[in-house]
């Protein structure tokens, strides 16, 4: 066994607390507890450590980001083509019936917003079915082959 050397610290009487109860739990010693937390302290092992775990998160979150910039990208695309052939095929209605029309536009809006509502609400999203709807397609899916 090493020979010790004596040291006398003062501790805040809640952390002294924690390392006693640290102590009974692990059944060691208080200054084992001591020593490893110092040794630790002064190994620099830890900055590693940490440096290690944030750039893991930040590899998750840039991962993240990417899905995201990859929706916004798909439903940019979507509303683009919406909006182009709504325009291009959509007539316009004569002034007689552009009362009635804008009416039925107002009830289909209302019929849209409640739809949306439904599916934010139970969490059911366009880009999570469109991807099962491809995956379920199988390589063939242009050809109409289904595997």
């Amino acid at each position: 066994m090493t020979p010790r050397t004596r040291m006398n610290v003062y501790f805040d009487p809640a952390l002294l607390k924690q390392v006693e109860a640290l102590a009974l739990r692990r059944n060691i010693s208080k200054s084992a507890i001591i020593e490893a937390a110092v040794a630790s302290f002064l190994s620099g092992d830890t900055t590693e450590r940490l440096e290690a775990a944030m750039s893991r998160r930040l590899d998750k979150f840039g991962r993240q980001i990417d899905t995201i910039d990859e929706d916004l990208a798909v439903l940019g695309e979507a509303i683009s083509l919406f909006v182009r052939y709504w325009l291009t095929f959509t007539p316009v209605l004569p002034d007689a019936t552009q009362a009635s029309g804008r009416a039925k536009g107002l009830e289909r809006f209302e019929g849209f917003m409640q739809t949306l509502g439904k599916r934010l609400a139970t969490g059911d999203r366009f880009l999570k079915e469109l991807s099962r709807d491809i995956e379920g397609r199988g390589p063939n899916a242009s050809t109409g082959d289904h595997q």
